[in-house]
């Protein structure tokens, strides 16, 4: 964007006067991005706080109920919020799995629930069964080391 034109004034007074008003807009606008660039940092910070508790809230009820809840977080937040993984288990076979949501191909409005339809044992998957998976909870880390058939 190219600057404002400022038309010098002729007498020396308003040139100075205009100078100094001149120096002070530039001077408020590097305070001005600074406390944007502060108000937006503690936004996001709020923001990723909020996601956490929103993850926190949907791990207790799964377990109060013991069921995929509606609503649940989208994947992006559970990112966001800390949580980067879900434990599944197998409806069939009751083998438990875990899923890295950073890896999922999915859109950003795309629920936690949302998943339960679409993950799959493996273990079934060759025995030729297809068996959709049981959400159990989201989690901060990897919870357990992977094992092979899963």
């Amino acid at each position: 964007m190219a600057p404002k034109h400022h038309p010098t004034p002729l007498s020396g007074g308003d040139r100075k006067a205009l100078s100094k008003e001149l120096r002070k807009a530039r001077a408020m606008t590097t305070i001005l991005a600074a406390k944007s660039a502060a108000a937006r940092a503690e936004g996001e910070a709020l923001i990723k706080q909020a996601d956490c508790l929103l993850c926190e809230s949907w791990n207790e009820r799964m377990w109060a109920n013991g069921e995929p809840i509606d609503p649940s977080p989208t994947i992006d937040q559970a990112i966001n919020g800390g949580y980067p993984w879900l434990e599944i288990q197998c409806s069939r076979c009751k083998t438990r799995r875990d899923v890295d949501l950073t890896v999922l191909p999915h859109a950003s409005t795309t629920f936690v629930h949302d998943l339960s339809g679409r993950l799959r044992c493996n273990k079934c998957a060759k025995a030729g069964r297809r068996p959709a998976a049981t959400l159990l909870q989201l989690a901060h880390h990897h919870p357990r080391p992977a094992s092979p058939e899963t």
